[in-house]
């Protein structure tokens, strides 16, 4: 019998059984029983480098991201065609957003780091430095890699050095610990973590290391990367405009994040409209105050839309005003983006005229309440815009130009003239104009799946496409809306997302706690704060105390944002009238506050 090796045009499927075991498997004959393709048919050198080279953790998970990754389909054709019609996608990938720059404003200041200035150019040839030392370490194209880094000018050089390479970055929270870093590792079956290795902030190193699955590989990125002289030759990007760019990840609601492919055509787009509308031209100055990982600091229109236009970028290692306030008088700030926690505390400690060069403060990640909105012009001197987005994809901006009314009470409309929007009743029927429901969306750059979520995706995505957002609206005849709540249980603190059942399942693990029910509670500051109520074992010699099971979490990795900021012991929970658990009474403000 020939063997299927020495025939040159033969395809094989990566097959995984239960046991992680993996095999090649000739295209065409049925699987051998217990076994599972994990692949599409792909011709023999391709298949054998699945195995042999670019996999250093075969496990079904692994395979299976990858596989989902060669599978996807972003958007449908006939949808992908259209946006292309309308020139929305221009066919632009992250490398050559930066290459158009650099060639416009080279020598403009990019990046602004403490006493750190990198130009454009300086910023390209730390991008491309960077890229060759990753790529002699392995990284290759189609490669996850998680960053790990804080708002350092690292930061975007590494975002541009793996989209060289066509590697995708995985953007973790310098907030996040061990924890979350292991499993967002594994859930995007990650070839390495690049976390930052200057000395100062070996915290992050440390991390990394100790979060680090096995397999899973931890690389630096420090200071001397920034100084790196150019390679000799100039790589191309293998990169594809209607490829994904990169994970992001989701707020779960279910105990973790989903990963959110983005493309290159979809986001840029997204990023190119956000410049536009929010003013920013190579004049801008923008501070980046909060997380640089985060979707908002990113592309709203963020560090990418900076990019975009020629424009410099700030970091700012902490949000506090004792912190942001002198970068912002001594590089002449014209633009920031805060949560509304941020800019209360912003405007309890704005004295005098020292914020006098911003002209606009972005304010999202959670509703902006009326009264500290009528604060900021009068205060600050300057335009609020306010910004409700998410990860997924819809983005809507209050305009610099409307008025203060609308500006003061609604979070703005869509970024896009083909951003649908779906306001819709409990069965989905539509509801009329100005009525509260659930809103649902689709559009040039909102996504259709998340990836390797099959069973998610049928309940978070319409037969026809559009995104169920969780989230309560009303908009009204402009198309400008306003966020009512949400009908998903995450919870929103701050503009960071808590999955209320990942702190459950972890305080159950406590030998004092017999049940834990955690819930996000209204708060005037934070949006919403973590209120974990705790029913006792029974026989305890003494009473639980609430900094106990504080510091059991803290311990066991879990970001400082995710603590609960109240922990009430409780003899039983109110129940709905089927015997559930009624988190909705528990988010009164009567019982949180006893």
């Amino acid at each position: 019998m020939p063997n299927p090796f020495d025939d040159p045009d033969a395809s094989f499927h990566v097959l995984v059984n239960d046991e992680g075991q993996h095999s090649l498997w000739r295209a065409g004959p049925p699987l051998p029983a217990g076994w599972v393709a994990v692949t599409e048919p792909l011709p023999r050198p391709e298949a054998v480098r699945v195995v042999d080279d670019a996999w250093t953790d075969l496990r079904p998970a692994s395979l299976r991201v990858e596989h989902a990754l060669r599978a996807l389909q972003p958007y449908p054709d006939d949808v992908a065609a259209a946006h292309r019609a309308r020139g929305h996608w221009i066919g632009q990938t992250f490398t050559d957003l930066l290459d158009e720059t650099v060639a416009r404003h080279g020598s403009r200041p990019a990046v602004i780091d403490g006493d750190r200035v990198l130009d454009y150019r300086g910023l390209d040839r730390a991008v491309r430095a960077l890229a060759e030392r990753l790529a002699a370490d392995g990284i290759r194209r189609g490669d996850r890699v998680v960053l790990f880094l804080p708002n350092v000018a690292e930061h975007p050089v590494a975002v541009f050095a793996l989209a060289l390479l066509g590697a995708l970055p995985v953007f973790a929270l310098p907030a996040h610990r061990e924890r979350e870093l292991a499993d967002v590792a594994t859930r995007s079956a990650a070839r390495a973590i690049l976390a930052l290795g200057r000395p100062a902030d070996a915290e992050y190193a440390d991390i990394a290391r100790r979060g680090a699955p096995a397999g899973v590989r931890v690389l630096l990125v420090a200071s001397a990367d920034l100084d790196a002289p150019a390679p000799a030759s100039r790589r191309e990007s293998p990169a594809r405009p209607d490829a994904v760019a990169f994970l992001q990840l989701s707020g779960g609601t279910t105990g973790g994040p989903k990963l959110i492919p983005r493309t290159h055509d979809d986001y840029l787009y997204s990023v190119r409209e956000s410049a536009a509308i929010c003013g920013l031209d190579e004049h801008s100055v923008m501070l980046v105050a909060l997380p640089a990982s985060h979707n908002f600091t990113m592309s709203s229109p963020g560090i990418l839309g900076a990019i975009a236009v020629g424009a410099s970028i700030v970091m700012c290692p902490a949000p506090s005003p004792d912190v942001a306030f002198p970068l912002i008088e001594r590089h002449g700030v014209t633009t920031v983006a805060l949560v509304p926690p941020l800019l209360i505390a912003w405007l309890d400690a704005a004295h005098g005229d020292r914020l006098r060069s911003l002209r606009t403060i972005q304010v999202g990640g959670a509703k902006l309440s009326e009264a500290v909105a009528r604060r900021v012009r009068p205060e600050l001197g300057c335009t609020l815009q306010q910004v409700f987005g998410m990860a997924e994809g819809l983005v809507n901006y209050t305009r610099l130009d409307d008025d203060e009314e609308t500006i003061v009470t609604t979070q703005g409309r869509p970024i896009s003239a083909d951003d649908e929007v779906r306001v819709v009743d409990d069965h989905d029927q539509p509801v009329p104009t100005g009525t509260a429901g659930h809103l649902l969306t689709r559009g040039p750059y909102t996504i259709r799946a998340y990836l390797a979520e099959d069973a998610v995706n049928r309940a978070a995505f319409t037969a026809d496409g559009f995104y169920r957002t969780g989230d309560l609206v009303s908009v009204d005849e402009r198309g400008y809306v306003r966020v009512v709540g949400r009908a998903k249980d995450q919870i929103n603190r701050g503009g960071e997302k808590v999955a209320p059942e990942e702190l459950e399942n972890l305080l159950l693990g406590h030998p004092v706690v017999h049940d834990v029910s955690v819930v996000g509670v209204p708060d005037d500051t934070l949006g919403e704060r973590i209120a974990a109520y705790v029913i006792p074992r029974h026989g305890l010699e003494r009473a639980p105390r609430a900094i106990e099971l504080r510091r059991f979490l803290a311990e066991r990795g879990v970001a400082r944002f995710k603590l609960p900021d109240t922990i009430e012991f409780v003899e039983v929970f109110p129940t709905t009238g089927v015997g559930k658990v009624s988190k909705v009474r528990q988010r009164t403000s009567e019982q949180a506050a006893r």
